[in-house]
C-alpha cells in the first residue's frame, strides 16, 4: 500500500530517509514526504509527485542536519494525490505517516471538529493524528493507547512527539512495519528492502504492538502497554538482491531470476526424490482426511490457484475450489472442519485474503499459508506456513512470486495424491523429478527474448486482444491477459477457448490479435479449431504451442515454440514468454513499467 520509513541515530535522518524511501517506492508514488524532529521542533516538507519531487523540494528547504525523523510514500485512497493530502499529517505537537485505512474516519472527524478541530486535508490520517493529539497529555503510549481503541480500520503508523526528541514511535495492526536494529541507531520500515543497506537485523512488530525507538535502545509493548519481547530476525537479502542488478527494469531482473526462485522452493521441499511439505503437523494421515480443498487468493496469486485447483484435481482427484479473496470473506462460503483452506498472498499483507484466512479460522477450518515474507501477517495468523523463496519481487507486477507459488502448489498436489493413495511412490517419484527439471526447462525461454520482443514490436500499437486456452492454458491466459494490461495499458480479455462462440467472438474482426495457448497435448486440437475460428474472421493469431506439435496452414500468423514437458508442469515454462511478451509490450509503449500507474505492490486495504 503505502510505505513508511524511520531513523533515529547519528546519520542524517534526511538522507536515511529518502534511501529507505527509494526502495519501497513500489509500495506507492503519488506522493511523498518526511517529518525531522530538529530538537525545537518537527520540521514537515511533503509534495505530490515521486520522490524525485521531494527531493528537489528539500534543496530548496534551509533544514539542519538531523537526527531522527519518518517518512511515507504514498498510494492514495482517502483523497486524491495532492500536496495538501501526502504524509506525514502533523499538528503541532505530533506527526504521524500512516500505512492503512480508518473505516470510522468520518464519525472520528466530527467527534474532533466539535472539539474545534479543523481539517485541511480529505485524508483520514489527518483525522487519526488530531485523534491522537486530542488524548495527549505528554504520555505518548498512553495517547496512542487511548486513541487507537477508537478506531475502527488498520494501520502501521510511524509518530513523533515534539517533546520527546529523539525518540521514534511506532504501532501497527494489520498492516506490515519491522524494526531495524544498528549500531547506535535503530529503523522503522513498512519492508526489509528500506533497511538493507544499513542492517539485516530486524523484528516485525505483531498485532497490536507499540514500539518506543531511540538511537541505542528499542521496547516493545503489547496493545494492553505490558513490556514484551519479539524474536529477533536475520534477512538472507543482501543490498544487491533489493537492486536492478543491471538490469534495466525490476521486472526484466525478476522474470530471469526465475530459475533460481524455482530451486531455492523446490530443492528444500524433496528428499529422496519425494515431495516433503516439511510441516510435521500436515502429515500424510492429516492430508488423507481433507475433503475439500479452498485457494483463496486475489490477482496473480488467484491465478495461481487455478494451476493449483488443477494441479490437485488431476492428481489427487480431490474437490478444489478457487475464490477471489474479497468475494470469499462476503459470500458466506460452505465450510467444514474437515476442509483445507489454502491462502496464497506474496506479501502476506494482502487485506481481503487476511480477512479470508480469518474468516476460515473463526469457522473451524485449517488454513495453510503460502507467502514470500517471513513473519507477515498471514503467515503468523496461519495454522501451517509453507514459504516461497523468490526474494525480494520489487516490480508491482508480479512474475516469480507466481512462479514459485506455482511450485509450492505443485509440490503439495503431489505429497496429497501421494497421502490419499491416488499416486504409487514410483509415480510420485517421477512427477517429482519432471518438477525439479523446471529451472532447466525454463532457462532457454529466458534465451527467447529477442523473437518474443520482435512478436511485441508487431503488436505494439494494439488497442485490444484475447487470450484463449482450455485446461492448464486457460489459467494461463488469465495471467499473460492480466499482465498484459496492468503494465501495458492494452485492453486485454481471457476466455476459456470454448466460450468463445458463446458471445465474445463477436468481438472478433479484422486485426485483432488473439493470443491462442495450445500446450496440452489432451485439448490440442479443439484449442486449435478455436484459433482456426478466429482466424476466418480476420484475427492476427499468435499462437504459443510445443516444438513437435503439427500446426496445419492457415491457424496462426505467428507461432512461439517451446520444449516438449509435462502437460501438467507447462505452465511452468509457458508463463516465461507471456511475461516477457507484455514487458516488451509495455517498453515499446514507453510505459513505466515497474510502477504502472494506479497499481501499488502491496494492497492493504479492501
Amino acid at each position: 500500500m503505502c510505505g513508511i520509513v524511520g531513523y533515529v541515530g547519528a546519520r542524517c535522518a534526511q538522507d536515511v530517509l529518502l534511501d529507505g524511501l527509494t526502495k519501497l517506492e513500489y509500495r506507492g508514488y503519488d506522493s511523498a514526504g518526511v517529518a525531522l524532529e530538529t530538537g525545537e521542533a518537527i520540521r514537515v516538507v511533503k509534495t505530490k509527485g515521486r520522490l524525485t519531487a521531494l527531493r528537489a523540494k528539500l534543496e530548496q528547504e534551509d533544514l539542519p542536519v538531523t537526527h531522527c525523523g519518518i517518512g511515507h510514500t504514498r498510494w492514495a485512497t482517502h483523497g486524491e494525490p495532492s500536496d495538501v493530502n501526502s504524509h506525514p499529517h502533523s499538528t503541532p505537537y505530533v506527526s504521524i505517516v500512516h500505512n492503512g485505512i480508518i473505516e470510522n474516519y468520518g464519525a472520528l472527524k466530527e467527534m474532533l471538529e466539535a472539539k474545534g478541530y479543523t481539517f485541511v486535508s480529505e485524508t483520514d490520517t489527518e483525522v487519526l493524528v488530531k485523534l491522537i493529539d486530542s488524548c495527549y497529555q505528554g504520555e505518548p503510549l498512553k495517547a496512542l493507547t487511548e486513541a487507537l481503541a477508537r478506531v475502527r480500520g488498520s494501520y502501521a503508523l510511524a509518530v513523533l512527539f515534539r517533546d520527546w526528541p529523539d525518540t521514534l514511535f511506532a504501532v501497527r495492526r494489520e498492516s506490515p512495519l519491522i524494526v531495524g536494529y544498528g549500531e547506535g541507531e535503530n529503523f522503522l520500515a513498512s519492508d526489509i528492502p528500506a533497511i538493507l543497506k544499513y542492517t539485516r537485523s530486524y523484528s516485525v512488530l505483531e498485532e497490536g504492538d507499540m514500539v518506543v525507538c531511540t538511537a541505542g535502545k528499542v521496547d516493545f509493548y503489547d496493545e494492553f502497554g505490558r513490556p514484551v519481547q519479539r524474536e529477533r530476525l536475520t534477512a538472507d537479502w543482501d543490498v544487491e538482491a533489493a537492486e536492478k542488478g543491471g538490469y534495466p527494469h525490476f521486472m526484466l531482473k525478476e522474470i530471469n531470476e526465475q530459475p533460481a526462485a524455482i530451486t531455492a522452493t523446490v530443492g528444500p521441499r524433496v528428499e529422496d526424490g519425494m515431495p516433503n511439505l516439511r510441516i510435521p503437523e500436515l502429515t500424510d494421515q492429516r492430508l488423507a482426511a481433507i475433503q475439500r480443498i479452498h485457494l483463496v487468493a486475489c490477482g496473480t496469486a488467484m491465478h495461481a490457484g487455478m494451476v493449483g485447483k488443477a494441479a490437485i484435481e488431476t492428481l489427487a482427484r480431490l474437490p478444489a475450489e478457487v475464490d477471489i479473496a474479497s468475494e470469499f470473506r462476503y459470500r458466506d462460503p460452505i465450510l467444514s472442519p474437515e476442509d483445507l483452506v489454502i491462502i496464497i498472498s506474496q506479501s502476506g499483507e494482502t487485506s481481503d485474503t487476511l480477512a479470508a484466512l480469518k474468516l476460515a479460522k473463526s469457522q473451524g477450518v485449517p488454513v495453510l499459508a503460502i507467502v514470500n515474507v517471513v513473519g507477515s501477517s498471514i503467515a503468523r495468523a496461519a495454522d501451517y506456513v509453507m514459504y516461497t523463496y523468490a526474494g525480494p519481487e520489487i516490480a508491482v507486477a508480479s512474475t516469480k512470486a507466481y512462479m514459485v507459488q506455482m511450485c509450492v502448489l505443485y509440490l503439495f498436489a503431489l505429497r496429497l495424491a501421494y497421502a490419499r493413495g491416488r499416486l504409487t511412490e514410483a509415480e510420485t517419484r517421477r512427477y517429482t523429478a519432471q518438477l525439479q527439471r523446471a529451472p532447466e526447462v525454463v532457462k532457454p525461454r529466458l534465451d527467447d527474448c529477442e523473437y518474443i520482443k520482435y512478436l511485441a514490436s508487431l503488436f505494439v500499437n494494439t488497442q485490444s486482444c484475447f487470450f484463449i486456452g482450455r485446461g492448464f492454458d486457460y489459467s494461463l491466459s488469465l495471467e499473460g491477459s492480466l499482465k498484459l494490461k496492468e503494465i501495458s495499458y492494452v485492453h486485454s480479455d481471457a476466455y476459456a477457448a470454448g466460450e468463445l462462440k458463446h458471445g465474445t467472438i463477436s468481438l472478433v474482426t479484422d486485426g485483432v490479435p488473439v493470443i491462442v495457448l495450445a500446450t496440452q497435448h489432451k485439448v490440442y486440437e479443439k484449442t486449435l479449431s478455436n484459433a482456426k475460428e478466429t482466424k476466418s474472421r480476420g484475427a492476427k493469431v499468435l499462437l504459443f504451442t510445443t516444438k513437435d506439435a503439427v500446426v496445419p496452414e492457415g491457424i496462426a500468423d505467428y507461432v512461439v515454440r517451446l520444449d516438449e514437458y509435462e502437460d501438467i508442469f507447462m505452465p511452468l515454462q509457458l508463463i516465461v514468454p507471456l511475461q516477457l511478451f507484455a514487458y516488451y509490450m509495455a517498453v515499446l509503449r514507453g510505459c513505466d513499467v515497474d510502477k504502472p500507474r494506479n497499481l501499488a505492490k502491496s494492497v492493504t486495504v479492501e
